[in-house]
């Protein structure tokens, strides 16, 4: 609202009584008030030094107010990649965006996302298929068979993580890394992987070796254990060991963080499974045959 300014007009001159006019003979003259900025006749008094509005009539040009000049809108903070990520996770998803992303990717003969439609599915996604947070995406939409995608597992997927776009699935990405670093969300991770490396087709129970080794490459790759490389040394040369039971696999993670790198915490005492105490042997007469030769 405008501010009534102070009325510019002379001071009211005195009533004679009776109520006669002044002895100029002449009645007040018309004083002019400014009202928001917008000049207009009084003819009236209240008798107290304040001047009355004059009632507004049809035709009349008494305005209250001017109205102010539309002000610009604001404009918005940011613009930088993480208020656009923000942006992208925080609206409410489609479900409907989701499926049509689905169908981009789909298998035309199967309700599913198979090794082609990843590989491309990848390349939107701007990662190769065998990075670590591919694992992690399979991993977050649970996937059950490697090198594929059901319609269910996408779908569940994307809501899971709030995303129905490949820009929202890409700006998932640093929460998705961030999330396994956690201990607990790291261990469902590693035991996720061993069952998404069987071949569930032909209903495989024990993950092959050569499968085995590469997984434990990818899903340790962002924070690897010293006794890693030693361990895959281990089973590289020896070739008799055709496959890596579940329970070994699940043992092993514990077994990294529980011995050092030169074994030496190593409790054989434990109930380790077998593969991992040939393992310690191996090392240990390895280390022994290297001091002597020094």
């Amino acid at each position: 609202m405008g501010q009534c300014l102070s009325p510019c007009c002379d001071k009211q001159a005195p009533h004679s009584p009776g109520g006669s006019l002044p002895d100029s003979g002449q009645a007040n003259p018309s004083r002019t008030l400014y009202i928001a900025g917008i000049p207009v006749s009084d003819s009236k008094d209240t008798g107290c030094g304040e001047p009355n509005p004059p009632v507004s009539t049809p035709g009349s040009e008494w305005k209250m107010f001017t109205p102010y000049p539309k002000l610009p809108p604001i404009k918005k903070q940011g613009g930088s990649a993480e208020a656009k990520r923000l942006s992208l996770i925080s609206r409410e998803v489609s479900e409907a965006k989701i499926l049509v992303m689905f169908e981009m990717y789909k298998d035309a003969d199967e309700d599913c996302i198979l090794a082609d439609g990843i590989e491309k599915f990848c390349m939107d996604l701007e990662v190769k298929p065998e990075e670590f947070v591919v694992l992690v995406l399979a991993w977050k939409f649970q996937a059950e068979t490697m090198c594929e995608f059901t319609r269910s597992e996408f779908l569940q997927g994307c809501k899971a993580m709030k995303v129905d776009s490949v820009k929202g699935i890409q700006s998932k990405f640093p929460d998705l890394l961030a999330e396994v670093k956690d201990r607990q969300a790291f261990k469902d991770l590693y035991r996720w992987t061993y069952r998404f490396g069987l071949d569930n087709a032909s209903g495989q129970r024990t993950l092959p070796t050569e499968m085995a080794i590469s997984l434990w490459k990818l899903v340790f790759s962002q924070n690897e254990p010293p006794v890693l490389q030693h361990w895959l040394e281990f089973l590289e040369k020896h070739t008799s060991i055709r496959g890596i039971p579940k329970d070994t696999w699940d043992m092993f993670l514990n077994f990294t963080e529980q011995v050092g790198e030169d074994l030496s915490s190593y409790d054989d005492t434990e109930a380790w499974p077998s593969l991992l105490d040939d393992f310690v042997e191996f090392e240990n007469d390895r280390q022994n045959q290297n001091v002597m030769t020094d």
